[in-house]
C-alpha cells in the first residue's frame, strides 16, 4: 500500500512538473545592454497582487496546450508601469486559462529598464521580448504549435511593450492582444513626472517611436483590443484611436470596450463584465484565419 502511494505521488508530481517549463532567455554573458549591478529580485503585494520588482534575470514560463491542440501559442506580456511587473494576475493567471483551452502559453518575466542594470535600460524590454519568440520557435515541435503561429498578448505596460513588438521588432507576432494599455507616450499629461523629465532627455529618434500609433502599417498582424471606458490610468482613446488607424490600413481588428472595469482587472470581474473578455479572445484566435499567420 506505501508502495502504491508513493508510485501514486511520483506520478501526480511528474505531471504537475511537466506541464509548465521554465526557461532562462539568455545563456550567461549573453543578455544584450546588460551591466553588473547589486540589485536583488523580490516580490511584495501592489495594488492588491502580487508582483516582481527590480528584474534583470528574464525567463519564460510555458504551459503546454491541454485537450484538443489549437496548434497555436500566446506569449503574455504582464503590466506593472515598467516600474514592476504583475506576474501572477496578468501572468500565470492568463496562461493557465488559455492552456486549459488547448492553447500553448507563457508568460514573459522581462527585464525592467532600471539604469543601475543596463547601459541602455529602454530598449531592455523589447529585446527580451524578440528573444522569446525565438526560444518559443525554437521549440515549437516539441509543444505541438506552429512556428509561426505564435502571437503575443500584454497588459497594461505590457500592452504597450506587446504593440511594440508588432511595430517595430522583427519578432513578427501572428496576432496581437492589447488590453487597456498606452500606445503614445508622447502625448502631454501622459505618465509621471519622472516619465516625462525621460522623455525630454531623449534623442528626436527615440522619442518618435513612444507614439506607436503614427507608425501603424499594413504589415501590423490581426489585432484584438480591450478597454475599459472608466480607466483612469490609460486613456481609452488612445485604444480606440489606435484600432482606427488599423482599420484605416485594412488590418484586420476587433475593439472591445467596456462601460466599467477601470484599470488592471487581469483576468476581469462577473460584476461589470470584464470576466467575458478572455473567452471572447479565445474564440478569436482559434477563428484566424490560417492565411494571416502562415
Amino acid at each position: 500500500m506505501k508502495y502504491l502511494l508513493l508510485v501514486l505521488f511520483s506520478i501526480s508530481v511528474h505531471c504537475f512538473t511537466t506541464a509548465q517549463d521554465t526557461y532562462q532567455l539568455w545563456a550567461a554573458g549573453e543578455k544584450p545592454y546588460f551591466k553588473e549591478n547589486s540589485l536583488k529580485e523580490y516580490e511584495k503585494e501592489v495594488w492588491s497582487t502580487v508582483c516582481v520588482h527590480n528584474i534583470t534575470n528574464p525567463e519564460i514560463t510555458v504551459f503546454r496546450a491541454k485537450g484538443k491542440n489549437s496548434g497555436k501559442a500566446v506569449i503574455i506580456l504582464p503590466g506593472g508601469g515598467y516600474r514592476l511587473v504583475a506576474l501572477y494576475h496578468e501572468g500565470f493567471d492568463v496562461v493557465k486559462k488559455l492552456s486549459e483551452r488547448g492553447i500553448t502559453a507563457c508568460v514573459l518575466k522581462y527585464r525592467l529598464p532600471l539604469k543601475e542594470a543596463s547601459d541602455k535600460p529602454h530598449l531592455v524590454p523589447a529585446v527580451d521580448v524578440q528573444k522569446a519568440f525565438s526560444l518559443m520557435r525554437a521549440k515549437s515541435a516539441d509543444y505541438g504549435f506552429h512556428k509561426n503561429q505564435i502571437g503575443v498578448a500584454g497588459f497594461s505596460a505590457g500592452a504597450n511593450l506587446a504593440a511594440t513588438t508588432c511595430i517595430l521588432s522583427n519578432a513578427k507576432p501572428a496576432f496581437s492582444i492589447l488590453i487597456y494599455g498606452k500606445y503614445n507616450r508622447t502625448e502631454k499629461g501622459s505618465g509621471s513626472i519622472k516619465e516625462k523629465k525621460k522623455l525630454e532627455n531623449m534623442n528626436k529618434e527615440d522619442f518618435e517611436k513612444l507614439d506607436l500609433i503614427s507608425l501603424i502599417s499594413k504589415e501590423h498582424p490581426p489585432s484584438f483590443l480591450v478597454h475599459s471606458i472608466d480607466d483612469p490610468v490609460c486613456s481609452v482613446q488612445q485604444t480606440i484611436d489606435y484600432t482606427t488607424c488599423l482599420i484605416e490600413h485594412k488590418v484586420p481588428a476587433e475593439l472591445h470596450l467596456y462601460r466599467e472595469g477601470k484599470h488592471g482587472y487581469g483576468l476581469g470581474k462577473t460584476a461589470d463584465g470584464t470576466s467575458q473578455r478572455l473567452d471572447v479572445a479565445i474564440n478569436w484566435i482559434k477563428r484566424l484565419p490560417v492565411g494571416f499567420e502562415e
